[in-house]
């Protein structure tokens, strides 16, 4: 079994385009970017086990996801400040924005009721040639509804533009 790579793909390319989630990680990789620098500033000079932006940059990126519970850490009171802000906000950040996004993504379309009619409508087309006379009416007819329906919301949103 291979995977579906172009179905990953697309997969990605439309939580880029219908969620928040590209902004998210952009403003937390510059956020990441600033507090390893607040923190190598601050640590610098100070005997401090943080002596590189590179250093930095790593207890950032592991205090991410360890709740700042790594060594060595900062031991200045600024750079303890700046470590504990950012690990709060990258936690938060990081998991909760992404799992949100991510639930937001599957669950959205399931209660709209347009989806709900349209799976329905979808499964007797599908099995057309099993309907009755009666069955196939109410199918053109429901059809037709949903279909003016829709053209009627689409003639509203465009006059109000």
């Amino acid at each position: 079994m291979a995977p579906d790579v172009p179905a990953f793909v697309r997969f990605l390319r439309e939580m880029a385009s219908r969620t928040p989630l590209v902004k998210v990680l952009v403003a937390l990789l510059v956020l990441w970017l600033l507090a390893a620098w607040g923190i190598y500033e601050a640590e610098k000079g100070a005997g401090a086990q943080i002596d590189s932006y590179g250093q930095a940059l790593w207890w950032c990126f592991a205090a991410m996801q360890t709740q700042g519970a790594n060594s060595p850490g900062p031991v200045t009171a600024v750079g303890m400040t700046i470590g504990a802000i950012w690990s709060i906000v990258s936690t938060i950040g990081l998991f909760g924005v992404i799992i949100g996004t991510l639930y937001a993504y599957y669950m959205v379309p399931r209660y709209r009721p347009y989806r709900r009619i349209i799976g329905a409508l979808e499964y007797n087309l599908e099995k057309m040639q099993e309907l009755s006379a009666e069955e196939l009416e109410v199918l053109k007819d429901t059809l037709a509804r949903v279909i003016d329906s829709r053209m009627q919301e689409l003639k509203r949103e465009a006059s109000n533009q």
